[in-house]
């Protein structure tokens, strides 16, 4: 079938909430920070506490959630936490039509939403095995990234000209917006919202502890999981300051910040649509290690922006960066999807996904500290080095032995994970 998943009705509005939630994800990406800088004058460590608090969740509960999730209603999880986010975010343009926005009411706004994105990732992740075949989870992987390739060429530009015309409150609301809609798509999905097969309920410690277990023993699991440790560490730091830096050190506009980040994301869009055939190609264990690398590459370009033609650097830094995450996600979370029993599948999703953000605060907090002594250029070159150097976790990994990840698949559902 041309349309492929997207000829499944159930898939199809799950991709369209998703793409909604991305949308709405991508807005807030950009408007929170400049809504803060711009309105509310906050400085590098208010940026910096604004990002812990948004991150904070995933290292406090990540663990506990997939634990939770394992036992409940995926779709009613989803549903829930986009009707949550809605609320939260709702209240930003609320309050600051009533003149009454301050820093504090933003910091109870992102920890919120966080908490309630640290249910919404994990019951993300493990939707989509109850809702297609295994052999299709490559296919339904590379469509939902390609929500966020999307979202991040198109999202950025809305929302920085959003920001310019009418204010960080208003493109915030229109993320609340996007939520609502997300729900009412999740909520429309046919298939049953099946209940997990009931299993006898070991203690919370115990059956945290199976997850990382699992994540541990696997060789490709356990190198992925380092990584994402160490990138997501340096990923902070550019994220932290890069709205910052564009506007302080490189005097660019809200909108032309927008610009810049949708022109450079295109990658992201690319990455959604080749993912699939570089791994038929050259073979998913070697994409992945390479795309690490070139993330690495891409992060290294972009503390070269300056003014003038210079500002070049950071649509082509955004653009390697955009397509070498996308095609490592595609094919190391249909690895996880693939090798993982779905008794076990929030608890593996929940250790990964704590192992990506858990680092989170303490980046935001160190890129704080970072921006105050090195600068925010020297900030970006750190967040480069870092992430580049993250990459030898897979290069030095058996995943450098192998060619095709399939075979991987056959090991894990005959090996020891399975008995």
């Amino acid at each position: 079938m041309r349309w492929g998943l997207l000829g499944h009705p159930d898939f199809r509005r799950l991709w369209l909430a998703d793409a909604l939630s991305q949308f709405g994800d991508r807005i807030n990406l950009l408007a929170v920070p400049l809504l803060a800088a711009l309105t509310l004058r906050a400085t590098a460590w208010e940026m910096s506490l604004l990002r812990v608090l948004e991150t904070l969740a995933f290292l406090l509960l990540a663990l506990q959630v997939g634990v939770w999730t394992d036992r409940m209603r995926k779709r009613r999880v989803l549903v829930l936490a986009d009707l949550g986010r809605a609320v939260a975010f709702g209240s930003v343009p609320l309050a600051a039509v009533a003149g009454v926005l301050t820093m504090t009411h933003l910091y109870v706004v992102v920890a919120v939403a966080g908490v309630l994105s640290v249910f919404f990732d994990v019951a993300h992740r493990t939707y989509l095995p109850g809702l297609v075949d295994r052999d299709r989870l490559v296919e339904g992987n590379a469509r939902l990234q390609a929500n966020v390739s999307v979202a991040a060429v198109a999202a950025p530009s809305l929302s920085g000209w959003l920001v310019q015309l009418f204010g960080g409150a208003a493109a915030v609301g229109v993320n609340a917006v996007s939520f609502l809609w997300s729900a009412c798509w999740l909520r429309r999905i046919g298939a049953p919202d099946r209940v997990p097969v009931a299993r006898a309920r070991a203690p919370l410690r115990r059956e945290i502890r199976d997850g990382l277990r699992f994540v541990g023993r696997d060789p490709v699991l356990r190198a992925n999981a380092a990584h994402s440790v160490c990138a997501g560490v340096c990923q902070q730091f550019q994220v932290t300051v890069a709205a910052l830096f564009l506007l302080r050190e490189v005097h660019l506009s809200p909108g032309v910040i927008g610009l810049l980040q949708a022109g450079g994301l295109t990658g992201a869009a690319l990455g959604s649509v080749v993912a699939r055939r570089l791994g038929v190609r050259f073979g998913e264990a070697r994409v992945m290690w390479a795309a690490a690398l070139l993330w690495g590459a891409g992060y290294l370009m972009i503390p070269l922006t300056a003014t003038g033609a210079a500002v070049a650097w950071y649509p082509i830094g955004n653009f390697l960066t955009g397509l070498s995450i996308v095609v490592l996600n595609v094919h190391q979370l249909s690895y996880r999807q693939a090798v993982t029993p779905e008794w076990l599948q929030g608890r593996v999703a929940a250790t990964s996904t704590f192992l990506y953000f858990a680092p989170g605060p303490a980046g935001s907090l160190l890129a704080g500290v970072l921006a105050t002594t090195a600068g925010l250029r020297g900030t970006l070159w750190l967040a480069g080095a870092g992430v580049a150097a993250s990459a030898l976790w897979l290069v030095c990994s058996p995943l450098r032995r192998m060619r095709r990840l399939p075979e991987a698949y056959e090991e894990e559902r005959t090996g020891s994970h399975r008995a």
